[in-house]
């Protein structure tokens, strides 16, 4: 079956997740994959026997008719969140079959167990508040982008060392609320599971993550600094869900705002401030080599 879309001046992004049980994942695999080479979609979805999790961007004709068909399949509760590229921000579309659709490493039960959610209009008063300790979930690269202000960064450099993260700083979150938020709202779903399974009670996090709060509050009332790293090509988005103005360093992964770029230490594919020192002068030729055939095929 095949399917000829318009060309697209403005792609819909659609960032997805929904816990909820998968008896047969690579049953449901294949179907997505079919869709997605149907519609033309691009992205990565993430399948799990706990559910679906991912980011993909198309047409708005595509978009609604993947959305059409996960309702159709019994995601009815999906926490989706929709912003716009002038550019594809994915190269290709893959469905990958994972043991989890956000690894932690831990059995939690998000279904049941995850902390209250807060909305957006309400999160500013929230943080602002004396008992509330406020955690950013997310990995290291990410928070260098931006943050929401006095919120605490865990330093990690993958979701799966957030439970030993945790059972350091036990101590500093007892007897506080504890606030906590991430992109999408997808981590902070078995973030706040594993905090009450740890025995905390009180425990709160922004639904729809980041992107929903960039979306809705105003500018001027925001709390937000920075920019918030997505995982596609724009690299950052701003309030309204704007494209951002950082660049993906190819070499390590990290978001480069404009005084990065600036540095001695930048090279564009090469280096940047933050791996300089960790790659050998073999690897940067290598880089360098890599990045005059990418320039060569620009027009």
């Amino acid at each position: 079956m095949s399917l000829t879309l318009p060309s697209p001046t403005r792609f819909t992004v659609l960032a997805l997740y929904q816990f909820r049980s998968v008896p047969d994942p690579a049953a449901l695999r294949a179907q997505l994959l079919e869709l997605g080479q149907t519609f033309g979609l691009c992205g990565t979805l993430i399948v799990a026997p706990e559910g679906i999790n991912g980011t993909v961007a198309g047409t708005r004709a595509a978009i609604d008719g993947l959305s059409a068909f996960l309702q159709r399949a019994g995601f009815d509760r999906l926490e989706a969140k929709e912003s716009h590229s002038t550019e594809q921000p994915f190269k290709r579309f893959k469905v990958r079959l994972k043991a989890e659709i956000v690894t932690l490493g831990l059995q939690v039960e998000p279904t049941s167990q995850a902390g209250q959610y807060v909305e957006a209009s309400d999160w500013n008063a929230l943080i602002a508040a004396p008992d509330v300790v406020v955690v950013d979930t997310r990995n290291r690269y990410e928070i260098s982008a931006g943050t929401f202000e006095g919120a605490l960064n865990p330093e990690i450099d993958s979701f799966r060392e957030f439970p030993e993260w945790l059972d350091a700083h036990v101590d500093e979150l007892a007897g506080k609320r504890v606030a906590m938020f991430c992109t999408g709202g997808i981590r902070c779903e078995k973030s706040t599971s594993l905090l009450r399974e740890r025995g905390f009670t009180d425990v709160l996090h922004l639904r729809g993550g980041i992107l929903k709060y960039l979306e809705d509050v105003p500018e001027e009332d925001s709390r937000w600094h920075g920019e918030c790293f997505v995982f596609d090509g724009r690299v950052t988005v701003g309030h309204g869900l704007r494209e951002g103005d950082a660049e993906m360093c190819h070499s390590c992964g990290w978001p480069l705002g404009p005084d990065e770029r600036a540095h001695p230490a930048y090279e564009e594919g090469v280096s940047c401030p933050n791996c300089v020192v960790a790659t050998t002068q073999a690897q940067k030729a290598a880089f360098r080599d890599r990045q005059r055939m990418y320039d060569e095929r620009q027009p």
